[in-house]
């Protein structure tokens, strides 16, 4: 198989990997835009034949993107996409202002892309954890990881619990560096307290992909378990969350 081109940040450079499609009859720009469309249409056919496990990456991205701009087809917008983010976990990290300006998509196939990533990581949170089982580490780490393992920011969470232990609600407490000064005990149990939490389950991630702890998260999460002891709101784990798997303070004897 012959390798692929090197992206150079056109679309245009990718022809020889989507290839030109059917040739344009004669007769000028809207039969151009004619031949265009046939070949953005091509997938969408697979799709309702083969469904859409029987499509590759590149023609689920070219349904995703709907059709082509004045440099190409959708697909060879798709190929243009997957060469220069093979990886696509690191395409679904883009924000839109960034997949906006990358290789002239626009903000419009910007947000499809963003809203395609986004119910996909939704629709894994769903599966993961359904609303009567009860919470465990590894069902902690299956339900946090579709959110917060990619991220490029620091994020801590609560998973606010019932009196058996079965997350009723999630809240946000800080996006940006973790330390003191922004994850304080007070927002943490002003929000479990609003919503008659039992007790909670914390998390944060580790953008490096390590989920071993720092100083900080050890120091944090003993400041936390004291102040739930005092409010009878008891922590009942606090889950770091990394590429690389996740650490469990509960499972390393570290909370009681």
């Amino acid at each position: 198989m012959a390798p692929f081109p090197q992206s150079t940040g056109s679309i245009s450079a990718v022809a020889a990997v989507t290839g030109p499609g059917p040739p344009a009859p004669p007769g000028g720009k809207g039969t151009r835009e004619a031949a265009q469309r046939a070949r953005d249409e091509r997938p969408r056919e697979r799709c309702l034949q083969l469904g859409p496990e029987g499509l590759s990456a590149v023609e689920l991205l070219s349904l995703v993107l709907g059709s082509g701009g004045p440099h190409g087809s959708a697909l060879a917008a798709a190929t243009a996409l997957q060469l220069q983010f093979p990886d696509l976990r690191e395409l679904g990290r883009q924000t839109p202002s960034e997949l906006a300006k990358c290789l002239g998509l626009g903000p419009a196939k910007a947000c499809a892309l963003v809203a395609a990533f986004e119910l996909g990581r939704r629709l894994q949170r769903a599966e993961a954890l359904p609303r009567d089982e009860i919470l465990t580490p590894p069902s902690a780490y299956a339900y946090l990881a579709p959110r917060l393992r990619d991220a490029r920011e620091e994020r801590f969470v609560a998973l606010l619990l019932d009196t058996r232990s079965r997350v009723f609600r999630e809240a946000t407490i800080s996006v940006g560096s973790l330390n003191a000064s922004i994850v304080h005990p007070r927002e943490v149990f002003r929000t479990a307290m609003s919503h008659g939490a039992a007790a909670l389950l914390l998390a944060h991630n580790h953008p490096s992909g390590d989920p071993r702890p720092s100083r900080e998260d050890r120091d944090l999460t003993r400041t936390l378990v004291d102040a739930g002891k005092l409010l009878d709101i008891p922590v009942y784990d606090h889950v770091v969350v990394a590429a690389e798997g996740y650490f469990s303070f509960r499972e390393a004897g570290l909370i009681g």
